[in-house]
């Protein structure tokens, strides 16, 4: 597997697991810097831009969430977290404060190099086309726009992953579960609860012409939900 031109940035004090990452990473055609503290490596992803961080929930000098959250405040790049803390109260803090995935250590390189994979694969199928119409819909992948008739239309982080994960799927059944992989990489936050259904109703309002009645996303009773393109 080559990826060239994607530089991926690791912030932990683990020098071990720095390193060792670093070498399958490049064996895997990254580019590979890293830090091993917490205000470094917030520098580093200010002037180096890379494509995917990887960040430590722990650091000597401070910790993981309050460097993802400065960072959300200025850059879109994917973070995923890496932690040694397996508690749902942690998962649930890390997805919030905007990292993409969360992995428990100790993990296989491969699990990692999956969800890295699936990430870039993600916004590689948004890169495709910078725009595309349905109907009354038109979605602008560069700016991470919507617009209804000619208004813009705001949405959500994850209002947009969902419409973005439904256009690239159109016409075709998606289960709950493969939905919910899609979106939240940690599915076992979500397999209990009814958060899809509520997302999926907030971008009802937003799209469709009589949400009480959806015409662009519809439900499939005991399977999921399918983007109706025509």
């Amino acid at each position: 597997m080559t990826t060239p031109g994607k530089t991926i940035l690791i912030i932990d004090d683990d020098k071990d697991i720095v390193q060792t990452i670093k070498g399958n990473l490049t064996l895997d055609g990254y580019e590979v810097i890293f830090s091993y503290l917490g205000r470094e490596g917030i520098e580093m992803a200010k002037t180096s831009q890379p494509n995917l961080i990887l960040l430590d929930l722990n650091l000597p000098d401070m910790d993981g969430i309050s460097i993802c959250e400065i960072l959300r405040k200025s850059f879109d790049f994917p973070i995923i977290m890496l932690t040694a803390r397996d508690t749902l109260s942690d998962k649930v803090l890390g997805l919030k404060s905007g990292a993409d995935d969360y992995i428990v250590k100790p993990f296989e390189y491969l699990e990692l190099s999956a969800r890295i994979t699936a990430i870039f694969n993600r916004i590689d199928r948004s890169l495709v086309k910078e725009k595309q119409e349905f109907r009354h819909l038109e979605i602008n992948y560069k700016k991470r726009l919507i617009s209804i008739k000619g208004k813009n239309v705001k949405l959500t982080k994850t209002e947009f992953q969902l419409l973005e994960l439904f256009v690239s799927h159109p016409d075709k059944t998606l289960s709950r579960n493969f939905i919910e992989k899609q979106i939240w990489w940690d599915s076992q936050l979500y397999s209990h609860s009814r958060a899809l259904d509520v997302h999926i109703q907030r971008l009802r309002k937003k799209i469709e012409q009589n949400p009480e009645t959806p015409d662009l996303i519809v439900t499939i009773t005991g399977v999921g939900y399918k983007f109706n393109s025509r």
